[in-house]
């Protein structure tokens, strides 16, 4: 066997002989690239070494010792070292080398690399992990080379590195690369795909003048470059180059760049544009995206490496910054159910929301109104950049105004807003549901599926919009009673007002104590116990199936919550791993009981209002009676209302999953889960019986795009005009660019908490909450109730005085600040930061400037506009209904 091959005679299957290095630069020079030549000391080079100097066992036993320690890993690397150096190259061998280097041409500089099997493979990058010598010059240098070369692969680092990743020191080999060095006046590092973005239609060059090894190790400055698919720099950053790598006597050496270089730009855009062509041509080559080495030398590319991207980062589109309306003269509002949608929409929901939100808002203004309040279009629900944003033109709001006492005499002969959910549209809504849940998935045809898809979003978008109808009277009982008591009622001492709200069952709360008393019951079964709390190991105990009964009751009554109303997001009856990891919490003895916790608060509540009815006037007592009773009536059916907004959510899911499946089974999707990510009308094609082809690529792009838009902070309102600034302060969230230590937002729940913020976007998130931490979120719903029996505090993007994260933060009393606009974005999980629900903001308390912070700066909060001028209404239609009664009774 040949020990010693050509870079001609190697190509990429050779990676078991060639290792990683070689492999790749053999596939390099075949297919043509321009590389400098080279040989390969094949890895039965590496064997024959060690088996000639009977060295082998020794380095297996030396290597396989497991340590964490430096100390006893340097040891060991030392006793291998010793080895190769008093273990002579066998004669044959040594030939074979000197005769490759000679073929090379007369005393050329040569670099001498290790090339590992196990290195330069996308799924384990070992680069840099051996050692690698430059500017080496002789036969006895080369040879001195070849053998230290060998040795690194037994260094402290490579053993390390090796074990961490399993692999067996016995399965791992060495070929070594010696290359013709190129006296580069320039070089650097190339990757065909933005290693910051994952963008595969962007490469990234960073470039420095003289050699290229001390820009791989970092040590000098580069200037780096963007260049898109087209060939154009998109960006570029020029570096103070103070030092270069250059040829010394013996080796390399950094020394100082020549000042009219310093600043002077290695590549400029014509070069850095053929530079990128190279790097697409080695991508399409290798099919997958590349790590490459490159030299210049007067003014033609060299490539001196190249190999897979490790740790590629799933790919991101551009973050937008420009939020342009779709029609002028019109507003649009963050607000509402959009509370519920605080990231950007999938495609397909954006597509059929709009639809179905636009046309349960104008049936009920309509109603409310009359026919000629609202023109076609009036009111949309459309997206900007992704996000959802209610608009209504602005001649609308002024025929809605005009109409103001048509809508209070339509409220006023309501039987009630609560009677109207609780009996009519509540109701109605489980109908709806249980019917397309009744059908058989298997025997619907394609049309069918989506029509029921269609149905049921426009069933939970109707519901949402009755819902709406119970916030202004609840926003106003709860305002009117908070101003009077602290007015009129609150003594220096006294509790905030919110105590006499507390303690009430809700559907998040029934939710929590199910889960709860589902723990403590296994917590009396030591097996089953055991088996839950370390993720159902083998072997069953004998409760396993009462247990799971009783769980997937539990997801019955309450798995339909959504932790985000894209329907893209899972609910907790599809996905229960969020709520096992809640179960396990209260079962290892964590958490408070929810039994015992809202008892406590409700004996808190009646011992308050019967000091209060104790002490106050007749005159005062009689409001203050009246506008309790109002506002505890209203206290735990908001909450109520808005668990079931997802009812639909679970068979909503089952039909597009079908529907996926169906599509992944005719080619248009390789995953079921991608139908989401397909347009409605991209549905219609394919049910219509067009071929649509595959839209992998389509649904790839788009996975990008929505990528990119979450980064951004989309704006709460609308033009960005004097309007915008007047209607900011009632938003559900302030504007998100503040920069400092400081977020500021609503005060929700009172208090003050110093922890670890955890940053959670989603239910795949809730097992990192660690009991004490706060929890940060861009919203909460009722399915997050469960988080809250471990979080410290809570922080929100978006939310206000009534939102769902305010209601419970009070029942679990801690503090919350909520509607900051940014804090997902500007916090980091681990960071220490402080939560002052009295004070409205969060301090970053490990920036700077952050101790300096006054802290006496004191925001109100205040509730959205829209609940706040639905909260008027609301009031002075109860004023009207009860007048009315009144007036009917005498």
């Amino acid at each position: 066997m040949d020990l010693v091959r050509q870079f001609a005679d190697i190509g990429k299957s050779d990676l078991e002989t060639a290792g990683g290095k070689g492999a790749n630069l053999g596939e390099l020079t075949s297919a043509g690239f321009p590389v400098p030549p080279g040989f390969v000391l094949i890895t039965e080079a590496y064997r024959t070494y060690v088996r000639h100097n009977i060295i082998e066992a020794a380095i297996i036993d030396a290597a396989r010792r497991q340590s964490d320690d430096p100390a006893i890993l340097q040891a060991a690397a030392d006793k291998i070292a010793t080895l190769f150096a008093e273990a002579p190259i066998p004669v044959d061998l040594n030939e074979a080398i000197i005769a490759g280097y000679h073929g090379l041409g007369d005393g050329v500089r040569v670099a001498v690399r290790s090339s590992a099997t196990a290195e330069d493979l996308a799924e384990a990058s070992f680069a840099g992990q051996q050692d690698t010598y430059l500017n080496i010059r002789g036969d006895d240098a080369l040879l001195d080379a070849v053998r230290r070369c060998w040795a690194s692969l037994w260094t402290a680092r490579a053993i390390a590195y090796r074990a961490r990743q399993g692999i067996d020191p016995a399965d791992v080999s060495l070929a070594v690369v010696v290359q013709e060095m190129i006296e580069s006046e320039a070089s650097g590092v190339m990757f065909t795909a933005n290693p910051a973005n994952g963008r595969r239609d962007q490469t990234v060059i960073a470039a420095a003048w003289g050699l290229g090894e001390a820009i791989v190790s970092g040590a000098v400055n580069t200037d780096d470059l963007v260049v898109d698919a087209s060939g154009a720099v998109i960006d570029r950053h020029t570096a103070d180059k103070e030092l270069q790598t250059t040829y010394v006597e013996h080796g390399t050496a950094e020394l100082p760049v020549p000042e009219d270089r310093r600043r002077l730009a290695v590549l400029d855009d014509a070069a850095a544009a053929e530079l990128a062509a190279l790097g697409g041509r080695i991508r399409d080559h290798y099919g997958a995206p590349q790590d490459i080495e490159w030299a210049r030398r007067d003014g033609r590319f060299f490539i001196v490496q190249a190999r897979p991207i490790t740790a590629l980062p799933e790919e991101t589109g551009d973050v937008p910054f420009r939020w342009d309306v779709p029609e002028e003269r019109s507003w649009y509002f963050r607000a509402s159910i959009v509370e519920q949608l605080p990231d950007p929409l999938t495609p397909l929901f954006g597509d059929l929301i709009d639809g179905a939100v636009s046309r349960s808002l104008s049936a009920m203004f309509t109603e409310l109104l009359g026919e000629d309040s609202l023109q076609p279009g009036d009111i949309r629900f459309p997206m900007i950049n992704g996000y959802a944003f209610y608009q209504y033109r602005i001649a609308a709001f002024r025929r809605v105004l005009t109409a103001v006492p048509t809508a209070l005499k339509a409220l006023s002969g309501r039987s009630g807003f609560v009677e109207r959910w609780r009996d009519e549209a509540h109701p109605a809504y489980r109908r709806i549901v249980a019917d397309w849940t009744a059908r058989d998935l298997d025997r619907m045809s394609a049309a069918d599926l989506y029509d029921g898809v269609g149905v049921l979003l426009e069933a939970g978008a109707s519901y949402y919009t009755v819902v709406q109808t119970i916030i202004p009277p609840a926003a106003s009982s709860e305002t009117v009673l908070t101003r009077f008591y602290d007015s009129a009622v609150r003594r220096p001492g006294d509790p905030a007002a919110s105590t006499l709200l507390l303690g009430y069952d809700s559907m998040p709360i029934r939710s929590e104590k199910s889960l709860y008393d589902l723990s403590a019951w296994a917590a009396d079964r030591p097996e089953l116990k055991d088996w839950l709390l370390n993720d159902q190991a083998d072997g069953e105990p004998a409760d396993a199936a009462e247990f799971r009964r009783r769980f997937h009751d539990h997801l019955a009554r309450f798995g339909h919550t959504t932790y985000n109303l894209d329907f893209a997001q899972p609910v907790p009856a599809d996905d229960p791993d969020p709520v096992l990891d809640s179960l396990r919490f209260f079962l290892s003895g964590q958490g408070a009981d929810p039994h015992r916790r809202q008892a406590a608060a409700a004996e808190r509540r009646d011992r308050l209002v019967r000091e209060i009815e104790d002490r106050l006037d007749p005159a005062r007592r009689s409001v203050f009676q009246r506008l309790v009773a109002a506002a505890q009536r209203f206290a735990p059916i908001r909450e109520d209302a808005l668990a079931d907004v997802g009812l639909a959510w679970p068979r909503l899911r089952q039909l597009l999953g079908e529907l996926g499946r169906r599509l992944a089974a005719d080619g248009v999707i390789d995953e079921a889960d991608q139908v989401f990510w397909l347009r409605d009308r991209e549905l219609k094609d394919w049910l219509s019986g067009e071929t649509l082809g595959s839209r992998t690529d389509d649904v790839a792009r788009r996975k990008a795009v929505w990528r990119g838009q979450r980064l951004a902070t989309p704006p709460q309102m609308l033009p960005d005009n004097g309007w915008a600034k007047f209607f900011a302060r009632w938003m559900p969230a302030v504007s998100g660019n503040e920069s400092g230590p400081v977020l500021r937002g609503i005060g929700a729940s009172a208090g003050s908490v110093t922890a670890p913020a955890r940053v959670l976007g989603g239910p795949a998130d809730f097992g990192d909450l660690q009991p004490g931490d706060v929890l940060v979120a861009s919203i909460t719903t009722p399915a997050w109730t469960s988080l809250f029996a471990k979080a410290s505090a809570v922080v929100t993007d978006i939310g206000g005085p009534l939102s769902h994260s305010s209601i419970v933060a009070r029942e679990y009393g801690i503090p919350a600040v909520l509607g900051t606009g940014s804090a997902t974005r500007r916090i980091h999980s681990g960071e220490q930061i402080t939560v002052d629900g009295d004070g409205g903001k969060v301090i970053l308390v490990e920036q700077p400037g952050a101790a300096l912070e006054p802290s006496d700066d004191h925001r109100k909060s205040r509730a959205p506009v829209i609940v706040g001028i639905a909260a008027a209404v609301g009031v002075v239609a109860l004023i009207w209904r009860h007048h009315r009664r009144r007036h009917l009774g005498h």
